[in-house]
């Protein structure tokens, strides 16, 4: 008997063994509503034997409860897990299964059909290396069906299956699927499809799915099955192409060993070859490629690995290790391919977080070139995007990054949009080119940086910003404070909303993405002031937090002083001084914070200013001592004396005298 069960137990870890070294396919099912996405996936199962007896009654019990198929099995079931996708018969979410073959394993993504899920294909397409698109052989080519073609080859997956499904129920008629596929050639060639292969079938009967049909003898392709396992898998090219690995952690255990953990997502490598760190262009040899099984003599793409170089050079986590031979691109500013997966629409000039690779920078869009039409492909003009809409946009990132095109490498060019506040993710994108001006403009060197300028004005350069509801008092405090401080003989400037709306921000609107703009100029002007050394007061409604911790951000730390004017609505709204709110209240002022856009309070302000209980003056004095005790007032300015009526009657010209004035004294 223990012979018996050693022979077992040899058999099961040498299938494990076996299992695990199976290759991985990942692929969706995506088409239009009620095309059998659900049902083909079922059956793969099914057919796969990976059901256990439970799950077999189940299914059978649930079939006869809420299936669609007269009390026969409805293998739709196996995937529809949520409870409004089993009421309704549609997909919602997207659903992952495993199933395995004695040939390679796979993940399957059921992906949503309507339009309105769009961001849940995109989610389940992201790691696919197959689409299997699914077409009604009753209703043919419909709009769905364009929209997750389109949505297939933007994502850039090169593999194709083109499922022309119930094909039971119109006979197997072999013109209706020759009429099929030509009308989906035509309209795939308008958007890059090169490829596709096309086969018939019935997921509920089970035509063409793991065996040739009797059903469809005119039919000399592979079955769905077959297909499957013998593609060819993105891992495999991506072992082709030249070397790329993200830097994930620097593994650092003791002093004797400094490896750079990370996985492969393209190309090989071997102990010997020359890297390159980027963004910073050091470059070393390859010594050890260190893994928990051992030294290895190559390394492939989908391995994760730890790199020992021959030189100490300086990286860090989101670097991204590359052949030496083969550079991918470092730009701060692309184009881009954006998927808007957000409730919350984007706003240009808005700052968010975009994270490629390991790497996570910060980054602004501009307004759309276009967006596109999902259903008919045309380009529309846009000003923003809205929750499932795609656009091609410029970005720019707060620093460079190593890049290859999206359509070179999906790992190196993909990214995902988060946004500061809340993080959750936002978006997702492709990047086209580095646009030519990342590459053409630099940062000019002066002699003279704002510690000089300060300096010369024998004080700290601060940004004192004001935020509040319209009618809250913030302009009527900011100048009075500029007068408390120009009688200390500090050098300010006080950059008010309105003012500013006369000039700089004279294009600009009130429409959630002209406010973000609005103070994405005045943040930046401000940053200007504060390096000439100045006390900046700036004075706007600012409503939303995302711009206010961007102009923070802008000036360097303990600089920045927030002043939260904090006035209840009713209260302005009994001031009022411009009439703004009965225009509001009327209709005839859109967009106005407080009535009908939202205003974002400060979290944590340096200071909060509770109108109702201080006047103008009391609050401006409390600003001042705010800004005493952050250490922005330190270094008062030395006294000056004109010069005495003895110094003039000794010769000492105006001129002279003037120019041994303090720095501070001068205008």
């Amino acid at each position: 008997m223990a012979h018996v069960s050693d022979l077992i137990a040899q058999d099961i870890a040498a299938y494990l063994k076996a299992h695990e070294h199976k290759s991985l396919l990942r692929f969706i099912t995506c088409g239009s509503v009620d095309d059998g996405k659900s049902t083909l996936i079922g059956r793969l199962l099914y057919e796969s034997k990976m059901l256990f007896e439970d799950q077999l009654a189940a299914l059978e019990a649930d079939s006869k409860r809420v299936g669609t198929q007269g009390g026969e099995l409805d293998f739709a079931l196996l995937v529809d897990g949520l409870s409004a996708e089993r009421e309704q018969g549609i997909t919602i979410d997207v659903a992952y299964r495993f199933f395995s073959t004695d040939r390679r394993k796979f993940i399957v993504a059921d992906t949503p059909g309507h339009e309105q899920y769009t961001r849940n294909m995109v989610t389940g397409a992201s790691t696919a290396d197959v689409a299997v698109i699914l077409i009604d052989a009753r209703k043919g080519v419909l709009t769905q069906t364009r929209r997750h073609s389109f949505l297939v080859s933007l994502i850039g997956i090169r593999h194709v299956v083109l499922a022309i499904n119930k094909l039971d129920r119109v006979g197997y008629s072999q013109s209706v699927f020759e009429r099929i596929v030509d009308e989906y050639r035509l309209f795939a060639r308008e958007i890059g499809l090169d490829a596709f292969h096309a086969i018939p079938m019935s997921a509920l009967k089970g035509d063409n799915i793991t065996t040739r049909s009797d059903n469809t003898p005119w039919y000399d392709g592979p079955a769905l099955m077959a297909y499957l396992e013998s593609v060819e898998i993105d891992a495999e090219t991506a072992q082709r192409q030249p070397f790329r690995m993200p830097v994930q952690w620097v593994n650092r255990p003791n002093l004797d060993f400094r490896g750079f953990s990370g996985r492969i997502v393209s190309g090989s490598l071997r102990p010997g070859d020359r890297l390159r760190a980027l963004p910073s262009s050091r470059e070393s040899t390859v010594k050890r490629i260190v893994t928990h099984d051992g030294d290895l003599a190559l390394a492939v793409a989908g391995q994760s690995v730890t790199l020992v170089l021959a030189d100490e050079i300086d990286i860090s986590r989101g670097d991204v290790l590359a052949a030496a031979d083969a550079l991918p691109e470092v730009a701060d500013q692309f184009e881009a391919n954006l998927v808007w997966m957000s409730d919350e629409p984007m706003l240009p000039g808005r700052p968010y977080l975009l994270k490629v690779g390991a790497r996570t920078v910060g980054v602004s869009f501009t307004a759309p070139k276009y967006k596109v039409n999902v259903n008919s492909l045309e380009h529309l003009a846009a000003r923003t995007l809205e929750l499932n809409e795609i656009g091609v946009c410029n970005l720019s990132l707060d620093r460079a990054i190593p890049f290859d095109a999206y359509e070179a490498n999906r790992d190196t060019g993909g990214f995902i949009v988060i946004d500061r506040l809340s993080n959750n993710t936002v978006g997702a994108g492709m990047l086209h080119f580095a646009l030519r001006r990342s590459q053409n403009i630099h940062w000019q060197a002066t002699e003279v940086d704002r510690q000089a300028r300060a300096a010369l004005k024998h004080q700290k350069p601060a940004v004192v910003w004001f935020t509040g509801l319209s009618g809250a008092g913030k302009s009527t405090i900011a100048n009075l404070v500029e007068k408390k401080l120009h009688a200390l003989a500090r050098h300010t400037y006080l950059l008010d909303g309105d003012n500013v709306r006369h000039g700089l921000n004279k294009d600009l609107g009130f429409t959630e993405s002209d406010r973000v703009e609005n103070i994405r100029r005045v943040a930046e002007v401000a940053r200007l002031m504060a390096d000439a050394g100045l006390i900046t007061l700036v004075s706007f409604i600012s409503p939303f937090r995302a711009e206010r911790a961007m102009a923070r951000e802008r000036v360097a730390a303990g600089e920045f002083c927030e002043v939260f004017v904090d006035t209840p609505i009713g209260v302005a709204e009994q001031r009022d001084p411009k009439g703004l709110y009965k225009k509001a209240r009327r209709g005839d002022l859109k967009n106005f914070t407080g009535i009908d856009s939202p205003y974002e309070p400060p979290e944590a302000p340096e200071l909060r200013i509770d109108t109702t209980q201080m006047d103008a003056e009391a609050a401006a004095e409390a600003v001042v001592e705010q800004l005493q005790r952050m250490g922005l007032l330190d270094g008062m300015p030395v006294p000056f004396t004109p010069p005495s009526a003895e110094a003039s009657r000794a010769g000492a010209s105006p001129a002279r005298s003037r120019a041994r004035a303090p720095a501070s004294w001068l205008r």
